[in-house]
């Protein structure tokens, strides 16, 4: 797997952005699911392990794709047509954004405002494979907790 890399306006100086790493506010651990995954059971596992996002896993393919089903997601779908008869891989968004565990939380709201995204799958920067999930909300903490 590759990193994602795209320009998005920075963010202001001294928030504590840039000396935080995405490390150190992500959520380590996967919840995931196949892409054929019933939405229904997708937002029963939501419900059940109170998070806002599962990720979408296909190994099928040449190289593995991530993808990311958030609530939103799953209310959107919702609104369209029962959920029992949708399944993950037409709701998450794929592939999925990207960051290294070593980057700064600087380098993660650009990325999520570049691409328009609450989440992002975190990787190892050794390997690349994933560790856990940086949601928007994890940077929102960040910076709530940041010393001015």
């Amino acid at each position: 797997m590759s990193l994602v890399r795209e320009s998005a306006p920075s963010c202001a100086p001294g928030d504590g952005l840039d000396s935080t790493t995405v490390a150190e506010a992500m959520r380590e651990g996967i919840v995931t699911c196949a892409p054929t995954t019933p939405l229904a059971q997708v937002a029963a596992t939501m419900a059940e392990l109170h998070v806002d996002s599962v990720v979408v896993f296909d190994d099928r393919l040449p190289e593995p794709t991530w993808g990311v089903v958030s609530v939103l997601d799953i209310v959107a779908a919702a609104s369209v047509r029962a959920l029992d008869g949708q399944v993950a891989a037409g709701s998450a968004a794929m592939p999925a954004a990207r960051i290294a565990a070593d980057e700064s939380l600087r380098r993660a709201a650009e990325l999520m405002t570049a691409r328009k995204t609450l989440h992002l799958i975190v990787t190892d920067p050794g390997s690349s494979r994933p560790t856990g999930v940086l949601a928007a909300l994890d940077i929102a903490a960040a910076l709530a907790l940041a010393k001015p």
